[in-house]
């Protein structure tokens, strides 16, 4: 730093140092302007009017009405009444003679399995979870088929015993009512 005689009276004072004044004040005038100019915008903002809600809105206009009340009309002339159709019942089975073919409703005998019986099945395939055996011979009620699963047509049937499943056709033989 070099000697510069002008600074010599600041320096021999005592207890004074260069304080730069000059940016203090320019600092304080910054400051307020700032706060004069923050207030006009607050006051401008509580002081404006709201805004009007009512123009953003259209009102909805529900008129009500009564539903129509029927009216009474009497008939003159009124329709000849037709007679409903009975009912023909079917006639019942005869269980005691064999049908020519396996038949929901008749009976039929386990046949062709070598005298091991055939396996009664959950469901209309062999990969169905086995039930129950059915012994050679033995006559069960067909309640339902044919139904196509894998290389069979498939029966539903009831045992003796009460047990249901679903039992291969190629098993069965149509058969009379056991006595």
């Amino acid at each position: 730093m070099s000697y510069d005689p002008r600074n010599e009276h600041l320096a021999n004072r005592p207890g004074h140092s260069a304080i730069p004044w000059l940016w203090l004040g320019l600092g304080g005038v910054v400051a307020i302007i700032g706060l004069v100019v923050l207030m006009i915008l607050l006051t401008n903002y509580l002081v404006r009017s709201p805004e009007n809600t009512a123009d953003m809105m259209e009102p909805s206009i529900i008129q009500l009405t009564a539903p129509p009340q029927p009216t009474l009309t009497i008939a003159h002339d009124p329709p000849t009444p037709t007679i409903a159709p009975t009912a023909t019942t079917a006639p019942t089975p005869d269980l005691s003679v064999a049908p020519d073919k396996i038949t929901v409703g008749y009976y039929a005998r386990v046949t062709e399995t070598g005298g091991v019986g055939v396996t009664v099945r959950n469901g209309p395939s062999t990969s169905n979870q086995p039930v129950v055996v059915a012994s050679e011979g033995s006559i069960i009620m067909v309640t339902g088929g044919p139904t196509r699963g894998g290389e069979y047509d498939w029966w539903q049937v009831r045992l003796s015993d009460g047990a249901v499943g679903w039992v291969a056709g190629d098993f069965l033989t149509p058969s009379a009512a056991p006595r």
